[in-house]
């Protein structure tokens, strides 16, 4: 290997990935989570709040393995997290029409789900049952967002969680090269799952509900990851969505993806094209996003 890459934001080297090669061959009884956790301690890899970045040293691995640098041990376990996701277990909740002006909703209560909580079922079991995409388990830095109305009945959720890593119109639109962009991820998070409940009938709702989670969110990430984010993005299925209540909510239009998959290396897998927003959650964005 010759010169240096970044991958999870680290810049790795010739000596890097001699390092990871060499704890493989000297640890054959190693699992791949022991040695994402001796690559945090030997780096001392932590996020801001001192927490160990393991799910990021273990994307870190993968991408490494997929670009041929090391082989892996063979995994010890299936994906359980993925199994128990298509099969998420039924949490009662009430499916009457709610219908009517968003003054009668009013004011709507937007609470973080934490780990563990009767709330964090209940968002698991609407999002993979009422969602066209379903729902797994969120790896990496994530908030998650029940919202109800003031009756106590919950009417949507949301999830956020890392940006796309790669998005030429975004890019472009932001003014990022590589580099920069590697750099300055982390500023960056992608609403990837946003569900009004079908039984919810009012007009304006879904804006209103953007409006509430892009005016807390900045705050919330800083709290829960002692770091803050500067803008919020979307991808917007065309062939389902014209993304009314996003713009409605003020986000930007900012152009559409290619239409391939991440894992189309080749260019032959063909996904649905989507427009893609920006949201911004301060003044002066994109000079923050560029910044090194």
């Amino acid at each position: 290997m010759t010169g240096v890459m970044v991958i999870q934001g680290r810049q790795l080297g010739a000596e890097e990935i001699e390092l990871i090669q060499g704890l493989i061959a000297e640890h054959c009884d190693w699992c791949r989570t022991r040695l994402s956790e001796e690559l945090c301690q030997r780096w001392d890899w932590r996020n801001a709040r001192g927490r160990m970045k393991d799910m990021a040293a273990r994307t870190l691995l993968l991408k490494l393995e997929r670009a041929g640098h090391i082989r892996l041990p063979q995994r010890r376990s299936k994906l359980t997290n993925e199994f128990r996701n298509r099969n998420m277990p039924l949490v009662a909740h009430a499916t009457a029409p709610i219908r009517g002006a968003l003054r009668e909703l009013r004011p709507l209560a937007v609470s973080i789900v934490h780990p563990g909580s009767e709330d964090l079922r209940l968002f698991n079991c609407l999002l993979s049952r009422y969602h066209y995409l379903g729902h797994r388990n969120t790896v990496g830095e994530n908030i998650r967002y029940l919202v109800r109305d003031r009756a106590g009945r919950p009417v949507g959720c949301a999830l956020f969680g890392s940006a796309a890593w790669k998005c030429a119109a975004r890019d472009a639109w932001i003014g990022w090269d590589r580099g920069t962009r590697e750099a300055n991820m982390g500023l960056l998070t992608n609403n990837t799952r946003f569900l009004v409940l079908p039984w919810v009938q009012v007009p304006h709702l879904a804006s209103h509900m953007l409006a509430c989670l892009s005016g807390r969110i900045r705050a919330d990430w800083q709290d829960k990851y002692g770091h803050p984010i500067h803008a919020l993005e979307t991808f917007v299925d065309r062939s389902r969505f014209k993304g009314t209540c996003y713009r409605a909510a003020n986000w930007i239009y900012v152009g559409k993806t290619q239409g391939r998959s991440r894992q189309d290396r080749h260019r032959t897998l063909s996904v649905p094209v989507k427009d893609i927003y920006l949201y911004p959650l301060i003044q002066g964005f994109c000079r923050e996003l560029c910044s090194c």
